[in-house]
C-alpha cells in the first residue's frame, strides 16, 4: 500500500493490497476498498461504503457522506461501488436513505468531474456520465448509457440501456433504451445508432428496433395501442422484448418524440 503520511485512515477501515491514498484524504471506519484502487488527494470516504478493485478516484471526491434528503433519520444505509470505475474530480456519491437500503454503482463506469449521484440511485455497467451530470434520488441508469454534461435527471427516472442523452438536457421522464435524446425537456430524436453498432447489435436487430420506435414514438397511437402493434407485427427479438417491457413498466411515463 502507498499511503501518504498526511492521510487520515481509521484503523477499522479495510484496505486491500496495493491501495494507494493521496495527501490529506480521510477514510472512515466502515469503508472497505478493493485491491489496486487509487485514491487521490483531499478525498473524503465515509459511511458504510464499499469500493471494488482497480478504481481510480481523483482529487476532492466525497463518497458516502450523509444523503441530501430531509427524511433521512440516521438509518444504517449503504453505498456500493464496483470494480474498474473512474471517478473524476469533485464528484459526490451518497448512500441510500431507508434502513438497510443502498446506492449502487456497477463496474467499468466513468463519472466525469462534478457529477452527483444522489441517494438510492443505481448505475449499471459501462456507463459514461459527463461533467456536472446530476442525478436526483432513486434514479436508475441501466448498462452502457451515455449522459452529456450539465444534464439534470428528475427523481425516480429510469434511463434505458444503450441510450445517449445530449448535454444540458432536462430529464423528467424515463429515457427509452437504444434512443438518442436531447432538449429541455428531453425528447426522443431517434436511435442511438453508433452505440448500437459499437456494442455488436446486428443490422437486422437495429432494423426491428427502428420499426418499433416508429410505431411507439411517431405513429400518433397511444402507448398501449402502439405496443400492441409492435407485439403483433415485429419479431420478438431480445431487444424488442426488452423495449416493450421497459415501456410497459414505466411509472413516470416515457420521454416522447420531438416530432
Amino acid at each position: 500500500m502507498l499511503i501518504h503520511p498526511t492521510a487520515i485512515i481509521s484503523p477499522k477501515a479495510k484496505l486491500a493490497t496495493k491501495v494507494s491514498v493521496g495527501p490529506y484524504t480521510v477514510i472512515g471506519a466502515n469503508v472497505s476498498i478493493g485491491a489496486d484502487t487509487k485514491i487521490g488527494a483531499h478525498c473524503v470516504l465515509e459511511g458504510n461504503t464499499s469500493i471494488g478493485k482497480n478504481c481510480e478516484i481523483f482529487t476532492g471526491v466525497v463518497i458516502g457522506s450523509r444523503p441530501q434528503d430531509l427524511k433521512f433519520k440516521d438509518a444504517k444505509v449503504f453505498l456500493e461501488i464496483g470494480n474498474n470505475n473512474i471517478i473524476r474530480e469533485y464528484c459526490t456519491l451518497n448512500p441510500a436513505t431507508k434502513e438497510g437500503a443502498k446506492t449502487v454503482v456497477g463496474n467499468d463506469n466513468l463519472l466525469m468531474a462534478y457529477s452527483h449521484i444522489a441517494h438510492d440511485c443505481s448505475i449499471g455497467n459501462g456507463c459514461i456520465l459527463a461533467n456536472n451530470c446530476t442525478l436526483a434520488g432513486h434514479v436508475a441508469i441501466e448498462d452502457k448509457v451515455v449522459i452529456g454534461g450539465i444534464v439534470a435527471i428528475h427523481q425516480f427516472v429510469r434511463i434505458g440501456m444503450l441510450s445517449i442523452t445530449g448535454g444540458c438536457s432536462k430529464v423528467v421522464q424515463d429515457i427509452p433504451p437504444f434512443s438518442t435524446c436531447d432538449g429541455h425537456p428531453a425528447r426522443v430524436y431517434g436511435l442511438n445508432l453508433i452505440g448500437l453498432k459499437r456494442n455488436g447489435v446486428s443490422r437486422e436487430a437495429i432494423k426491428k428496433i427502428d420499426q418499433a420506435f416508429k410505431l411507439i414514438f411517431n405513429s400518433g397511437l397511444t402507448a398501449k395501442h402502439a405496443l400492441e402493434k409492435v407485439e403483433k407485427e415485429i419479431e420478438k427479438t431480445k431487444e424488442i422484448t426488452y423495449l416493450v417491457n421497459f415501456v410497459k413498466s414505466s411509472e413516470r411515463g416515457l420521454t416522447r418524440s420531438c416530432r
